[in-house]
């Protein structure tokens, strides 16, 4: 894949709104072969409306917000924090407590090579 240089304006990026199980998490999406860059914004007390297992890497830009795993587990991420995951290797959703402000970025190269080392 070749991207040429760009800039991206997001005051200029429709938002769409996805509600969750509590709040509303607002994307703007940019959509390039194989690329999904996202600026998400969670409202306050957001909490995710489903376990995700897609990798990702999730940068927060403003406020914070809580990554939990299925398993348990909670990773608390603040601004200037950011997670990596490859897709398969996770079963996680995202909650706040204030607004968050996200930059989330997945694609064809977060692929997980998991089903090769089952065998």
């Amino acid at each position: 894949m070749n991207i040429p240089f760009q800039t991206i304006d997001w005051d200029k990026i429709k938002t769409t709104e996805h509600i969750g199980t509590t709040g509303v998490a607002y994307w703007q999406t940019i959509q390039l072969d194989g690329l999904r860059i996202r600026k998400v914004i969670y409202s306050e007390n957001y909490l995710a409306d489903h376990w995700c297992q897609k990798g990702h890497i999730v940068h927060c830009l403003e406020g914070e917000f809580s990554s939990e795993s299925e398993n348990g587990e909670t990773f608390k991420l603040k601004k200037g924090m950011t997670y990596i995951v490859s897709d398969d290797l996770s079963s996680h959703r995202s909650r706040t407590v204030t607004k968050a402000t996200l930059l989330i970025i997945d694609g064809a190269f977060l692929k997980s090579n998991k089903e090769n080392q089952d065998e």
